[in-house]
């Protein structure tokens, strides 16, 4: 059994690794990378700021930041001084960045390697959120996502960070992505299947990743992925993309798993080669034109990635069976929706013609217009963004509305020191030296809305979702002054 000191590698991985890896990359290199501990590296969330403005902001703390060759938003990330986790940041917190590992933005990356912006996007299985949220920031929060996740308590953490990242075009579902090419059948300008895996790329992060790895496992694993990938084929509409990605380096589960789908649909599947996707893209170039990324080669997770173009239309899968019972929101009519959009305006809150108004009993939802023709198709979990709760005096704003469409500058808007926005985040109310100008306030630090605030005599009330608030290490004690 050959293991290095930091990761689990069993002699039949190795064996495997031995073979599938071209020239010139060698197995004593491939080892040597899983020795090395993995980079960190995040992404700049551009709905909320500029790449510019993001290295502006944070120039301070001394961060030392590469750029990631395939993500003009990404970037690799050293700190001299790492008392504070970067998840605690003030930074992160607001949704200025999400810490993503550097490989996994390459499909998105391949998405929209393009011209052409797709106006309706499947992610299929999509949590934690790092490609939906990076998905969202390339479309400019326009259009649709739908954001499927097969797993219940990963749905949660799914939704905490798009409503963190402040996106409201995205649509979430709780399914087998098995059961899509049946229900939305040619739906999709684009879908990303990034699929479950046996996760071979990630031993730097987890050096326990293999402990149950197998030749075996992995067939059992690429029947999943040939079925996901065929579901996602018939999702797609003609014309559109599909990308396929895994975190793991066997081509059992990579390039089989898209040459089996092009023999399924020899007629209507193309390959569109990555080669051109970034500088020296061509290191981790397969003949087919896929993208097989050993950790080595950019020092970063084993990934790989494939873009194909659906050319034709293919023979739609029977229907599903399953009932989806009466569907509980009504659209708003016309007088509704300009009384809403005014008394949202009158606090800040602004948002455009590709969300629609919805209501079920008091509550107010946007959903993005382009989800709207798919919403007796299947059953959505959560629709675009609550807005608001009706009462007899108006309306009660959400708190993910205000992080997603209230302004960061601006007359409403109360900016807190980083003292108070700690608080703020630690779910205490904020009692600040500066007289309170009006009765409800969006709170601000950095530019970037906070939520939204009471003025109760002297003192702002918190209204910060309690399943969110913060304790130990926060950024006010270690921002430079």
């Amino acid at each position: 059994m050959a293991q290095s000191s930091s990761a689990y590698l069993p002699q039949p991985f190795l064996d495997m690794i031995s073979e599938a890896m071209p020239a010139p990359l060698t197995l004593e290199s491939f080892i040597a990378a899983c020795r090395r501990p993995l980079r960190r590296s995040l992404r700049v969330n551009t709905l909320k700021i500029s790449v510019s403005d993001f290295l502006t902001l944070v120039a301070p703390y001394g961060w030392h930041l590469t750029p990631v060759p395939w993500c003009a938003e990404g970037f690799w990330i050293e700190r001299d001084d790492e008392i504070l986790p970067l998840g605690s940041t003030a930074e992160h917190l607001s949704g200025l960045f999400y810490i993503q590992e550097a490989s996994s933005m390459l499909p998105v990356s391949a998405l929209f390697s393009e011209q052409d912006i797709p106006l309706r996007v499947m992610d299929m299985a999509a949590a934690p959120g790092s490609k939906t949220t990076q998905i969202a920031a390339r479309m400019g929060n326009q259009g649709a996502i739908l954001a499927n996740e097969y797993s219940a308590s990963r749905v949660k953490v799914l939704h905490a960070n798009i409503s963190r990242c402040g996106i409201s075009n995205v649509a979430l579902t709780h399914f087998d992505g098995r059961v899509f090419g049946a229900a939305v059948p040619e739906s999709f300008d684009a879908v990303l299947l990034d699929a479950p895996c046996s996760g071979e790329g990630v031993v730097r992060k987890d050096p326990d990743a293999l402990r149950n790895w197998s030749l075996e496992s992995t067939q059992t694993i690429a029947q999943t992925q040939r079925e996901l990938i065929d579901s996602a084929f018939h999702a797609l509409r003609p014309g559109g993309t599909l990308i396929y990605s895994t975190c793991t380096l066997n081509p059992a589960e990579n390039q089989h798993v898209c040459l089996w789908l092009q023999q399924q649909y020899p007629d209507a599947v193309e390959i569109v080669p990555l080669g051109a996707l970034f500088p020296e893209a061509e290191k981790a170039l397969t003949p087919e034109g896929f993208l097989h990324v050993f950790p080595q080669a950019y020092d970063c997770e084993g990934f790989f990635v494939a873009r194909l173009r659906k050319t034709a239309s293919v023979t739609p899968l029977p229907k599903p069976s399953y009932k989806l019972g009466k569907f509980p929101f009504t659209p708003l009519n016309g007088a509704q929706v300009q009384q809403l959009k005014n008394a949202a305006t009158q606090s800040g809150l602004q948002f455009g013609d590709n969300l629609t108004l919805w209501q079920r009993d008091k509550e107010i939802w946007l959903f993005p217009k382009e989800i709207v023709p798919l919403l007796t198709a299947v059953r959505f979990s959560r629709t675009g963004l609550k807005l608001a709760e009706q009462h007899n005096k108006g309306f009660r704003w959400q708190h993910e509305a205000v992080i997603a469409l209230a302004p960061g500058v601006g007359p409403l808007c109360f900016p807190l020191s980083a003292t108070e926005a700690e608080s703020w985040y630690r779910g205490q109310d904020i009692y600040p030296d500066t007289p309170i100008p009006r009765d409800e306030v969006i709170v601000t630090f950095q530019e970037q809305p906070l939520g939204l605030a009471r003025k109760i005599g002297s003192r702002l009330k918190n209204s910060y979702p309690r399943e969110l608030v913060r304790d130990g290490k926060l950024f006010s004690s270690v921002m430079p002054v």
